[in-house]
């Protein structure tokens, strides 16, 4: 194994290591680093419970508005390709201009599409929402992810991999719950996000800087993907599984509901948001539960759990099972989030503090990627080939494939293909 420079994880990084703290901070008050990292992981929680939020609500708006599932899925990939022109235009801007201005400016961003959505009356209203979503998400991921390692390395690359799950499955079970019970569900929900939202940008004044601002703010909007030397053979490791991963989690996104209801006969949007809430939930369980298990251990669960997962979800959509099809979906969260967890930990520890946001912010372009492209694809062979339940099977194939391309590369790779978590023990070395 290669000899890797790291944090002990007894000794979280210093503010102090990635830059001065600021001059506000001299005449005011300001968080403390851990309640500022709980600040920025409440603020991916908020971002991606608002991009499931309107999961439960697409049967409301098609019955209102009358359009087909390919509409469903282009407002679903729509976002996925706005945070992916976010993370690859904005990602690394924080690294220059400093990670409070950008989270205050997607904050900012945010509260308006949760505008946009509350008074939208059209799929045009729901298409603007998603893209104003979408780029604020992509800008505010990379800056969210380097600013709490910038606060405590360890605890940061953890947290960077659990907090998506919790949002994700937050977003759909609260908006299912909202829509079952509530009034206005289609305007109510974006309306307590966007309260959250004005909270949080008052935290985020709060925080201390934890980086210098430097020039060439201009010139990191330029696309670029850029890989550091140390990080490359692990990013190969990671990718296929990082992929695999989301794409599932785009066919819950998308299909999910119309599944979960054909499957149980119900109408219940309850139930509709409930296979994302199960898919997302378990992951952030899981990454929780083997935060400390070595990283090629994690990876390696979180692909079997995967294959095994989607087999069950398959086997059950074919003999109409909805006990089978919540099971298997259950299973695919452990591998939901072992893989996404494994992939992060698996680059992340050997990019150096500069480079943190770039590389995080490429670790999510290869993520929504798989989440939007697929799900797209999907919306349109559910209109144009064999239906919902064949277009599922096909998909769900794919997403085993993938996964077996992931197996072999880990496999083949061995232990030099995999980095460790600061503190990590392999051999019975730290």
């Amino acid at each position: 194994m290669p000899k890797l420079s790291v944090v002990p994880a007894s000794k979280p990084a210093r503010i102090s290591d990635a830059a001065p703290v600021d001059a506000v901070s001299a005449r005011g008050r300001r968080l403390p680093p851990n309640v500022a990292l709980y600040v920025l992981a409440s603020i991916t929680i908020s971002f991606l419970a608002a991009s499931s939020a309107p999961t439960p609500l697409y049967a409301a708006y098609q019955a209102e508005w009358g359009f087909d599932p390919i509409t469903v899925t282009m407002v679903f990939g729509v976002y996925a390709v706005a945070v992916l022109l976010g993370l690859l235009t904005m990602g690394k801007l924080s690294d220059h201009v400093g990670r409070r201005p950008v989270l205050l400016a997607a904050l900012a961003a945010q509260t308006a599409s949760m505008i946009v959505f509350a008074t939208a009356e059209g799929v045009s209203g729901l298409m603007v929402a998603r893209i104003v979503q979408g780029l604020s998400t992509g800008a505010a991921l990379g800056a969210i992810g380097a600013g709490m390692m910038d606060i405590d390395r360890p605890r940061g690359t953890i947290t960077n991999a659990v907090v998506p799950g919790i949002g994700t499955a937050t977003g759909a079970l609260v908006s299912g719950l909202v829509v079952q019970f509530l009034p206005a569900p289609t305007h109510l929900i974006y309306l307590g996000l966007l309260a959250v939202f004005v909270l949080q940008a008052v935290a985020v004044t709060l925080m201390t800087e934890t980086v210098t601002r430097k020039p060439g703010a201009l010139a990191s909007l330029a696309p670029e993907i850029r890989l550091p030397r140390a990080v490359r053979r692990p990013m190969l490791v990671a990718a296929p599984v990082l992929f695999a991963v989301w794409a599932l989690a785009g066919l819950y996104g998308s299909l999910g509901p119309s599944l979960a209801r054909q499957l149980t006969g119900s109408r219940s949007e309850v139930l509709g948001g409930l296979s994302l809430f199960v898919l997302a939930g378990v992951a952030a369980v899981s990454v929780l539960v083997l935060r400390t298990a070595a990283t090629r251990t994690v990876m390696l669960i979180g692909i079997l759990a995967l294959i095994a997962g989607v087999s069950l979800t398959l086997v059950s959509i074919r003999d109409s099972s909805p006990t089978g099809f919540f099971v298997g979906t259950a299973i695919a969260g452990v591998g939901f989030g072992s893989g996404f967890q494994g992939g992060i930990r698996t680059v992340m520890p050997l990019a150096r503090p500069h480079e943190s946001s770039g590389v995080l912010s490429l670790l999510f372009v290869v993520s929504y990627l798989g989440m939007g492209v697929p799900a797209v694809i999907a919306g349109f062979l559910v209109v144009h080939a064999g239906g919902l339940t064949a277009t599922a099977q096909e998909y769900g194939v794919a997403v085993i494939a993938l996964a077996a391309f992931a197996l072999f590369g880990l496999v083949r790779g061995g232990r030099d293909g995999a980095a460790v978590l600061p503190g990590e023990r392999i051999d019975g070395n730290v």
